[in-house]
Formats: C-alpha cells, sequence, structure tokens
C-alpha cells in the first residue's frame, strides 16, 4: 500500500530520505519543500534508458552510470532544509556506490560527474533554469540538458568557475565528447 504524502513542512535531506517512496509519483526536495513529479512519460523513459546503455559501453572502469536515484546537492548544513534532485541519468565513480553499500545514504553532488535530464513537457523551465543552477551552485562539473522534440538536442554544459556553467549551444544528430570523459552519442536513436 502506498504511504500517504506527508504534511506539509520544510524538510532536511534525513528526514526526506526517512519518507522513502510516496504516490503517485515521484518527489524531488528544494529548499526542503517536496516537490511531487509525475512519472515520466514511455518516451522520456525509453530515451533514459538508451542514453544510459550507450554511456554505460563507453565509460572507463572506475566510473558508473546510474538511472532515477536521488541525490543530496549538498546545498545546505544537515540540519538545514535541504536539496535534492533526481536526474534522469547520471555518471559518478564506482566508489560512490561502494560508500552508499557501506554507509547507508545517497550518491552525493560532491561524487557526480555528469548529470543528465530528459526535459518533459513539464520540465522544461526547471531543467533549464532552476536544475542548471541548482547543479552549477553544487559544483556538479558537467551537465547535460537532451530535449527529445524534433530534432532531438543536447546542451552541453562545464562549470566555468564562479559564471555556473557555460555551454556552446544546442547539438543535434551524432556529437562527441572528450570531457568528463570520452564519448559520442547518437541523439536520433534515443528517440
Amino acid at each position: 500500500m502506498a504511504q500517504p504524502l506527508p504534511v506539509p513542512r520544510l524538510y532536511t535531506i534525513v528526514e526526506y530520505l526517512a519518507l522513502g517512496e510516496t504516490e503517485p509519483g515521484y518527489t524531488e526536495l528544494a529548499e526542503g519543500r517536496l516537490e511531487l513529479n509525475p512519472s515520466p512519460a514511455p518516451r522520456h523513459n525509453l530515451a533514459g534508458s538508451r542514453l544510459w546503455l550507450a554511456l554505460t559501453q563507453q565509460l572507463p572502469a572506475d566510473l558508473v552510470a546510474v538511472t532515477d536515484v536521488d541525490v543530496d546537492l549538498q546545498l545546505a548544513p544537515p540540519d538545514a532544509p535541504g536539496f535534492s534532485r533526481r536526474p534522469d541519468v547520471l555518471v559518478a565513480p564506482r566508489t560512490a556506490l561502494e560508500r552508499i553499500d557501506r554507509e547507508g545514504g545517497v550518491i552525493r553532488a560532491s561524487e557526480v560527474v555528469l548529470a543528465v535530464e530528459i526535459v518533459s513537457p513539464g520540465s522544461k523551465r526547471t531543467d533549464n533554469v532552476t536544475k542548471r543552477g541548482e547543479y552549477a551552485d553544487a559544483g556538479i562539473p558537467h551537465y547535460w540538458i537532451v530535449d527529445l522534440s524534433e530534432p532531438v538536442s543536447v546542451i552541453t554544459c562545464h562549470l566555468a568557475r564562479q559564471f555556473g556553467y557555460a555551454d556552446g549551444g544546442e547539438l543535434t544528430g551524432r556529437f562527441g565528447v572528450t570531457e568528463p570523459f570520452p564519448a559520442e552519442i547518437d541523439l536520433d536513436s534515443l528517440r
């Protein structure tokens, strides 16, 4: 049976994680506020799975791609209202998963090498503005924003010191990167 939604209030990361899964959809935590998001559409999930597979086949042995897991953005002290986001795909060192196996908890922003969001009809501003700012503030070095609208496109962002993320504009078709690891992705195959 689904757990009832909790009473509205501001949550720390520890309190948020103690809630477990809520129904319907899934939650994220923004400045201690629960944000309820609908479950992604099948095409969105398919694109995330295909991107995960493409990345997994190209990652160096010390990195792992993971889908749909909470990330503590580490933007607030442990006893303050926190931030937890759930990128569609992320890349982190295998040691992050080993730490979680030993200690529990979730992946920390300081462990994320790449976060990827796939734009949904209701998430365009959140993915392009809000999460872009939060991920940069959290120090995640690389952030990709994938838009499945025709033509399928990606904006690849990298941290540019105190300026937040810089990007080279929207890319379509097949694109390659050398940072944070060498990879080539055929965007049209994600649809």
